[in-house]
């Protein structure tokens, strides 16, 4: 069985806010209402979506990129000289940037997801900091 929808999330907006939203709607085929719910769950997923997961998979993309520019830049300059230490050399710079880069990321989102100081701060504590 579907689950219900018994909360509501809204928001005062102008009239002319009003009727551009009427207007996006419309041209979805949806009411305002419907169209509203697809925009805020979309929001929703693309917050859930901003993890290390995603960064990592990004750094990784990001990576192979480096080392098939840097490959291709390097078979241009010196066809034929491109030796296994020279590919390993390339793929650890690569590797090397990856995880500074996950790190970063990983480091910027927990910060994002921390509380303020005095939220962590139990109520009636020992007066200590």
């Amino acid at each position: 069985m579907p689950e219900l929808r018994t909360r509501s999330a809204g928001a005062k907006v102008t009239d002319k806010e009003y009727a551009e939203i009427e207007k996006l709607a419309q041209a979805r085929g949806l009411n305002v209402g419907e169209w509203c719910r697809e925009v805020i769950l979309k929001a929703v997923m693309e917050a859930e979506a901003d993890s290390p997961t995603v960064e990592t998979l990004l750094a990784e993309v990001l990576a192979l990129r480096m080392i098939f520019l840097n490959v291709m830049a390097h078979a241009a300059q010196k066809p034929g000289e491109l030796t296994t230490e020279k590919m390993q050399a390339l793929i650890d710079r690569a590797d090397v940037e990856k995880f500074r880069r996950v790190t970063e990321a990983v480091d910027a989102q927990a910060a994002r997801k921390k509380p303020p100081r005095e939220a962590r701060e139990k109520p009636g504590g020992n007066g200590k900091r």
